[in-house]
């Protein structure tokens, strides 16, 4: 027997950033399951999706890893007004998939014992952007520069670390926090005080039934929970 809430499901299309990609998947089946609808996940860099949008790209929402695309695209006129919040607050981390290669105060990136050290396109990514920050403060963007390897996203990132291709590289520190899985390595994270705050911000693009509603839903105390499972903080309610 089919119920009537399945009878009229639908779907979204739902522009998510790289970091927040497992998070979502998770989030969007459990949404799935108590509504009937079908989530569709398109995962990438947020500087892309972007582009996307303003060319024409059929996305219902877009969670992005910054504040600053979705603000553009509200003072666009591109969103369903007053559908614009923030829905996780990222931190960064330098990661080695080797164990003590990193230390805790992060003295290896003046030490300089590495080859490569893999970021996120700062121009795309934001934590690629909050990783040149970093450097920067540290006095050491110039001198590291020759040294960096650069993903198109933060999941690229992850992956030039995580297969070896680079001995060390910032990456989120959700991607290292995913429920049931056991990441080691070395890590250290920097102070909040060498980078903007990653604030990382919804938008409606298309005002639907069912966006409307999976955006109450990421908005609700389930999918907080879930946020904070996965390691990143959560601001307070909306």
């Amino acid at each position: 027997v089919v119920s009537a809430s399945q009878a009229r499901a639908d779907e979204i299309r739902v522009a998510v950033a790289s970091n927040f990609r497992q998070a979502m998947s998770a989030a969007a089946l459990s949404f799935e399951q108590l509504s009937g609808h079908q989530v569709t996940l398109i995962s990438g860099s947020t500087g892309k999706h972007y582009a996307q949008i303003v060319n024409g790209a059929p996305f219902d929402a877009l969670f992005a890893a910054d504040a600053e695309r979705p603000r553009r695209l509200e003072a666009e006129q591109r969103i369903v007004p007053n559908s614009r919040f923030t829905y996780a607050i990222g931190k960064l981390v330098l990661w080695s998939a080797a164990e003590s290669l990193v230390d805790s105060g992060g003295l290896i990136l003046r030490s300089g014992s590495f080859d490569h050290l893999a970021i996120a396109n700062p121009d795309l990514a934001p934590y690629g952007a909050a990783a040149r920050q970093t450097l920067q403060a540290l006095g050491l963007w110039e001198e590291l520069s020759p040294r960096l390897v650069r993903g198109e996203n933060i999941g690229q990132t992850f992956q030039f670390v995580s297969s070896g291709n680079a001995e060390i590289g910032f990456v989120a520190r959700a991607q290292l926090s995913i429920p049931g899985s056991d990441f080691s390595g070395s890590t250290w994270e920097p102070p909040q005080a060498l980078y903007d705050p990653i604030e990382q911000q919804a938008v409606l693009l298309r005002d639907t039934p069912v966006g409307r509603d999976f955006m109450v839903f990421m908005r609700g105390e389930e999918a907080r929970a879930l946020i904070r499972a996965y390691g990143y903080d959560v601001p307070d309610v909306q």
